[in-house]
């Protein structure tokens, strides 16, 4: 199975789209399933029904961070290849998507109620919302 397969499995199963892109590459990040997926919780929704930045970009980005991030002082190299990374991936997803923005790429902007509610009504978060998490997988495997 390809970690876009496994992404798109979780979210298909109810998991927030933060939290199955990021658990998607948790065997090969050192973290189990469970905790990939409580630490990308909150970033679902456009950042928790925010408006912000769609939940599968954030997802990458952890993923990003995680694998290549600066954990020591002085090691810019690593900040500069997060960042490298980071823009590579944001350029491919926009270039596919239009966005990474949650409100752009659903039309609507999820920390209204009657917005959320019209998304839902329109069935946008299983119509639009798992092509976003298998296409932020997909570009993640390939930059990695």
């Amino acid at each position: 199975m390809t970690k876009s397969d496994g992404g798109l499995a979780s979210f298909n199963q109810g998991i927030t789209c933060s939290s199955a892109v990021f658990s998607a590459f948790a065997d090969e990040l050192g973290l189990n399933d469970k905790t990939a997926k409580k630490i990308a919780c909150g970033f679902g929704a456009g950042i928790s029904r925010t408006g912000n930045i769609c939940g599968a970009v954030s997802g990458a980005i952890m993923v990003i961070g995680l694998k290549y991030g600066k954990a020591e002082q002085g090691d810019d190299a690593a900040t500069e290849k997060t960042r490298a990374l980071t823009r590579q991936f944001i350029q491919e997803f926009t270039k596919k998507n239009g966005s990474v923005n949650c409100t752009e790429l659903l039309g609507h902007n999820l920390s209204h109620q009657d917005e959320y509610e019209a998304a839902a009504g329109a069935k946008l978060f299983r119509t639009k919302c798992p092509a976003l998490v298998r296409d932020a997988a997909i570009i993640l495997e390939k930059i990695l």
